[in-house]
């Protein structure tokens, strides 16, 4: 099956290793995870020009497994902005290494907070329309 990812430049590129891996070859969610709260980071600190920490992981949901060699393309887009909050929408896609088709293998919602110095809230500049 040949999916088409988001048409916008992903936000993390990286190759599957065996160090990521299981006995059996499948790579760890918590290493994909890893790199989704990466990317939805780099978004949110951008976004809120400084820190932000992530407080939610909502709706992760995997659709098939990544192994060893795959090159897994994560992407990161702003969907809300509150107050001190932004909520980002992330999809990791795989691809074989001797292949151009690529499949999604997990989606998530996280939910990121700016924080100051002080590492309290602080204002994030609204979405205009």
């Amino acid at each position: 099956m040949t999916d088409f990812p988001p048409e916008i430049a992903p936000t993390i590129r990286v190759t599957a290793m065996p160090a990521d891996a299981n006995p059996y070859g499948d790579i760890f969610g918590g290493w994909l995870m890893g790199h989704m709260d990466l990317a939805a980071g780099s978004v949110a600190s951008r976004r809120s020009g400084g820190r932000a920490v992530t407080i939610a992981a909502d709706a992760m949901k995997f659709h098939m497994p990544v192994v060893v060699g795959d090159e897994v393309s994560v992407y990161a887009t702003l969907a809300a902005v509150g107050r001190t909050s932004m909520t980002i929408e992330v999809e990791a896609w795989r691809r074989a290494r001797h292949s151009d088709d690529s499949c999604k293998v997990t989606q998530a919602r996280f939910v990121f907070v700016a924080v100051g110095d002080d590492r309290k809230p602080r204002p994030v500049p609204p979405l205009t329309a």
